[in-house]
């Protein structure tokens, strides 16, 4: 008797699949390892250097041997500097005990997701959307309702389309401003709505504020902000993008005292305390000078505006203008049909394999004619891979 994965392995492993942004770099990893020269907008991921004042905090730590087990939900001081740092921002009012750290924003979004959600329960997620919030909401054995922010509108969620889309079975609503993938920003009278809107219905909100310092146009604002309203918000944080930490690992999450108890309660049986002497660099990076985050701003913009003016010398290709992070989300529609290019997931293969151009099809974040190009890297790679994909599909 043969037997196959699905005789071995668990059903839930069964309802999720491997991250498609992690694939891409996978197969990209192949191509280099063979001599290729690629221009990689497929990661998304800071081309800064982590600033040398958070380098050095940990490095203090490890030469201090500060490299012990830590409690599971972060040291006392960093969450303090958390929740200080959330306030100052955005003016927000959360206790060290309403905080967790956590090894990267994914987690933290997981361990929400399985602390609040349950079979038969409903999460409503925009689309399109991160490539993990499908999986995890699934792994958690519940079903995710999707609905589409019109690419026509810059692919802004509003809280009127939230509101349609709640059935009796909502338990979760999903928002991630600044969007991966489109970029797209909820203004901050619809954010102010939508967190009313979840408090009054009582169902959780997710916000994925991993890209909150990255965006382009007015203050900024945080789900959190609206103080009266927040029994039900889960502010989901990520220090890989404000201070280019990817690599360190470093997340949190804000929310009512319960949550944070579930989650550490979690934690606590899987991935323990983050490691010791990360926590004292995130300590570093929310109190130290801020300039940095500025800076990285500033030329994210520039770099922005530099690939909306290279695409749009593509004929037939059209993309709306992001408002923060810094993915750029085009539509590829035109070319699709031609030279057997039938779906944008062949089109992203085509373009690694012929133009050695990384980019994300938009299969992965929930729509068929797009393709997710990251521009958090050099002004050059962007002028020379935008000539390599203008040279691509002028030949198709």
């Amino acid at each position: 008797m043969t037997t196959t994965a699905a005789d071995v392995f668990s059903e839930r492993i069964g309802r999720i699949e491997i991250s498609a942004t992690m694939a891409v770099t996978a197969e990209a990893a192949k191509l280099r390892a063979q001599g290729a020269k690629l221009v990689d907008f497929g990661a998304g991921e800071p081309h800064f250097a982590t600033p040398q004042h958070i380098k050095d905090a940990a490095i203090a730590a490890i030469q201090g041997n500060f490299t012990k087990y830590t409690v599971v939900s972060g040291i006392p001081e960093l969450r303090q500097a958390i929740v200080e740092r959330h306030a100052a921002d955005f003016g927000s009012s959360y206790t060290p005990d309403e905080a967790i750290f956590s090894t990267g924003g994914k987690l933290a979004i997981f361990n929400a997701i399985q602390v609040l959600v349950d079979h038969g329960d409903e999460v409503i997620v925009p689309v399109p959307y991160w490539v993990s919030y499908k999986d995890i909401v699934q792994y958690a054995g519940a079903t995710c309702v999707f609905f589409e922010a019109p690419e026509a509108e810059g692919f802004r969620v509003t809280a009127e389309a939230i509101e349609r889309a709640i059935t009796p079975k909502t338990k979760a609503i999903i928002l991630n401003s600044p969007s991966n993938p489109s970029g797209a920003v909820v203004s901050p009278g619809d954010l102010e709505r939508i967190v009313r809107l979840a408090h009054d219905r009582g169902i959780w909100l997710l916000l994925d504020e991993c890209y909150v310092y990255l965006q382009y146009t007015g203050a900024l604002v945080s789900g959190g902000s609206f103080i009266d309203a927040k029994e039900h918000v889960v502010v989901l944080g990520s220090l890989s993008k404000t201070y280019a930490m990817t690599g360190w690992r470093a997340g949190y999450a804000l929310a009512p005292k319960p949550v944070i108890a579930a989650m550490t309660k979690l934690q606590s049986q899987s991935t323990s305390s983050t490691a010791s002497f990360v926590q004292k660099a995130a300590i570093a990076a929310l109190r130290g000078d801020q300039g940095c985050v500025l800076e990285m701003r500033a030329d994210y913009l520039k770099l922005r505006d530099r690939i909306l003016a290279r695409l749009s010398e593509i004929p037939g290709v059209t993309c709306a203008k992001p408002e923060g992070a810094f993915y750029v989300y085009p539509n590829v529609k035109a070319y699709l049909g031609k030279a057997g290019v039938t779906t944008a997931m062949e089109l992203s293969k085509r373009l690694l394999h012929e133009a050695h151009v990384v980019t994300v099809p938009g299969e992965a974040f929930g729509t068929e004619e797009h393709i997710r190009l990251s521009y958090a890297t050099s002004h050059a790679d962007v002028q020379e891979g935008l000539e390599r994909m203008k040279g691509f599909f002028s030949k198709l």
